[in-house]
């Protein structure tokens, strides 16, 4: 009924500590065998990865959890009619299986019972024929069925631990690798500059810095011309537009705006306002084209930015740390300013916003700072960062980085249009 296609032995990732541990009194009661086994049996999931995907990402999880749970990775051994653990990481075993089967679906398993018919699911070795000393404490068997459904089966042996400890360590090992529900592009290459066959080439070219400082009646004609809910939303837009105009690019070279969302109130449970640590993701607006925002109202694109941010609910958050949990491996890639990371510069926009911070409320003893303003930041093209003006009226100071051919234009662009705003509400 089920073949097998591999079998292996998944040893910890890393060093563990080494020696005997001693089993308590009530480890020695329990059967030797790995019984009960659990079968979890899943329906075929078409935005999961591939088979021999799973089968990595769950074997490449699989070594990590044994670093902290080593011990399952030893080996049982008797003395004097008593069990020890022998913590020698001589790992576990993994096999991958296919249901020979066809007419096998998932739901034929569902309310199964514990008979032959679903003995081949169970993972197991010859008790008969291999020393106790030999034996892995843990057994996992993937078994893939004809209508892509996939069942796992898992079994520890009963003197090493009873079923809560099993299924928290089943817990943990599942958060390891969970498919991320959403695409993540916010983690993914941003669009490249249309006939640009070497992105170096826009990295190289001269990069200017200016600070673009914004009043409060100004915002506020913004965020009316926009019909944006915040202000970020609105001078974002504003922003992007202004970029947009002042490249001259071609009207249909995609273009995007990468920032960063606190996820503090986003999450489920809610994250403590006294966390120390990072409580940021980024916050990607979807992709348009520089003809789609030059020709349509200033709300169009404030509804591209508003999007980025309105997605990061509790589910999109979850699931971008499970897609970061499985990308260990190129993570340089992910990191902000990293040599070999994304270049967010012509024709997009990196934008960071703190002007909701207590910027000013920081006192030394001397009273309240005169001016707050950010003393350095990525020098990259497209780089800005807001922060609230010291008056603390409700204006905004921005900094912007951006290459030195454009950013005339784009002041030009940025203080004229929101004249214009202004004046047209007269």
């Amino acid at each position: 009924m089920v073949s097998i296609r591999s079998s292996c032995i998944v040893i910890p990732s890393n060093s563990t500590p080494n020696g005997v541990m001693s089993l308590s009194e009530i480890d020695q009661v329990p059967g030797m065998k790995h019984a009960p086994a659990n079968l979890f049996f899943y329906k075929q999931n078409h935005n999961s990865s591939s088979y021999t995907d799973v089968t990595k990402r769950l074997i490449d999880s699989l070594s990590k959890m044994l670093v902290p749970y080593y011990p399952l990775a030893g080996r049982l051994r008797r003395i004097e009619g008593r069990f020890d653990l022998d913590c020698n990481a001589k790992g576990v075993q993994f096999v991958e299986a296919i249901c020979d089967d066809q007419a096998k679906v998932v739901d034929d398993y569902i309310d199964f019972e514990p008979t032959e018919a679903v003995k081949d699911f169970i993972p197991s070795i010859d008790y008969n024929s291999i020393p106790l000393e030999e034996w892995p404490l843990l057994l996992v068997q993937l078994t893939r069925l004809s209508c892509g459904g996939l069942c796992v089966g898992i079994g520890v042996s009963h003197t090493v631990c009873d079923g809560w400890a099993l299924f928290q360590f089943i817990k943990l090992w599942t958060n390891g690798h969970t498919p991320p529900r959403f695409d993540h592009r916010e983690f993914k290459s941003p669009p490249a500059l249309l006939g640009c066959s070497d992105i170096k080439t826009e990295q190289d070219k001269p990069i200017g810095v200016t600070v673009l400082r914004v009043s409060r009646d100004k915002i506020e004609n913004l965020k009316k011309e926009a019909q944006a809910k915040s202000t970020y939303e609105a001078v974002a837009a504003h922003m992007w537009r202004c970029a947009s105009k002042a490249r001259q690019g071609d009207p249909n070279q995609p273009t995007i705006i990468l920032s960063v969302a606190d996820i503090r109130n986003r999450s489920k449970p809610r994250i403590p306002t006294n966390y120390f640590g990072n409580a940021i993701l980024p916050a990607l607006t979807p992709t348009c084209l520089f003809g789609e925002i030059l020709s349509n109202p200033l709300s169009y694109t404030a509804q591209k930015v508003r999007e980025s941010i309105e997605i990061l609910a509790d589910d999109y958050i979850v699931s971008a740390i499970d897609y970061l949990k499985i990308q260990q491996q190129c993570m340089d890639s992910l990191r902000i300013g990293s040599p070999t990371g994304h270049y967010y510069g012509n024709p997009n926009l990196n934008i960071g916003c703190a002007i909701s911070l207590p910027a000013y409320d920081t006192d030394f003893g001397w009273g309240k700072p005169v001016y707050v303003g950010v003393g350095s930041f990525i020098n990259v093209d497209g780089r800005s960062f807001m922060m609230p003006g010291p008056a603390g009226d409700g204006s905004i100071v921005i900094t912007l980085r951006l290459q030195r051919q454009h950013m005339e234009a784009f002041k030009k662009f940025f203080y004229e249009d929101i004249g214009r705003f202004g004046k047209a509400r007269l």
